[in-house]
């Protein structure tokens, strides 16, 4: 899993807890469910099973991967519309190729983001690129969805492109876990992301028997989920291991732990760590398109009908599909 790595011994530290700080309690953790996504690729639905009150501000999470494909077995999607969030792709692992009806586009690769934000409308396309589908190859990422408030949901449609090279990067404060800031603020530091919403998403790899202990916005809810590895959570150290996501309460940090002994090809813990200010209004959802009202969702589904969401560009990137299949 390389991401961005980096010596934490040279990086800032992230400030140590005062005797005022309160931990944030596990509220739950739930395991999420395997299942299959636009061409056929393997997700694991992070988010299954809990209350869109405890997600708000994100909508959905899918961990893509971490698999290692056979040559002629990579698959993405095909083009689809989106309407009303942004949809964020971090590529952990191998290469991600975007093409959107707005003139967004480019190579997602180990440690980079694309940000998109659906915003009124937009048309877009996910795929392995041509070689990662014809020669096999590890993929690993994350895409998430965060929702746009009713005042932004016809934003105008944009594309951010975040190389790995340009995360927040920091050390927890005895060098045992680095963190990479892609979006928000963590002690300070800010990531690159651009967000309607304001969130925080933090990558941190936590050596065997290390802890993290960072502080978090209070206003912000707090999610952790387990992309790799086994370790525990919160003040008292509820177990987590890959697949999981913990909901924690209110308090001042988020406290996670590596276990002190980790499977061989799982060297250490990887959590991905995000939060935002909850946008607290009704949030209706039909596919690809994140709403506030039923008749919103079908001046969605006509305005794609009617071709508002732009056209798919000549010589657009298509799915690969290798052998004549």
């Amino acid at each position: 899993m390389p991401a961005i790595t980096a010596d934490t011994l040279t990086l800032p530290r992230i400030a140590a807890p005062t005797p005022s700080d309160t931990e944030r309690p596990v509220r739950s953790i739930t395991t999420g469910p395997q299942g299959y996504e636009g061409e056929g690729f393997p997700v694991v639905r992070a988010f299954a099973g809990v209350s869109s009150a405890d997600l708000d501000p994100f909508v959905h999470m899918d961990q893509m991967g971490e698999v290692e494909y056979q040559p002629g077995e990579p698959r993405g999607t095909d083009w689809h519309p989106h309407r009303g969030f942004e949809t964020v792709t971090y590529m952990i692992d191998g290469r991600f190729a975007h093409q959107d009806s707005h003139g967004g586009g480019g190579l997602i690769t180990d440690g980079a983001t694309q940000w998109m934000t659906a915003g009124s409308g937009i048309l877009h396309i996910e795929t392995p690129p041509a070689e990662l589908v014809e020669s096999g190859g590890t993929f690993h990422g994350i895409q998430l969805w965060v929702n746009l408030p009713r005042k932004d949901k016809f934003a105008a449609p944009k594309y951010q492109a975040i190389e790995g090279n340009q995360v927040g990067l920091l050390s927890s404060d005895d060098g045992g876990a680095l963190v990479r800031v892609i979006a928000g603020e963590v002690d300070g530091h800010q990531g690159p992301g651009a967000t309607y919403t304001p969130i925080t998403l933090a990558h941190s790899t936590i050596e065997p028997g290390a802890r993290l202990n960072l502080p978090w916005n209070r206003d912000f809810n707090a999610l952790v989920y387990v992309l790799s590895g086994r370790g525990s959570i919160g003040p008292v150290g509820q177990p987590i291991h890959q697949g999981q996501l913990a909901v924690l309460g209110p308090g001042d940090r988020i406290s996670v732990a590596a276990a002190q002994t980790q499977e061989s090809r799982r060297p250490a813990l990887e959590v991905l760590i995000l939060g935002g200010k909850p946008i607290h209004e009704p949030v209706f959802q039909y596919g690809p398109f994140v709403m506030n009202s039923k008749s919103d969702l079908i001046q969605a589904v006509e305005d794609f009908e009617a071709g508002k969401f732009g056209t798919v560009p000549p010589n657009a990137l298509m799915p690969h599909r290798p052998f004549g299949g």
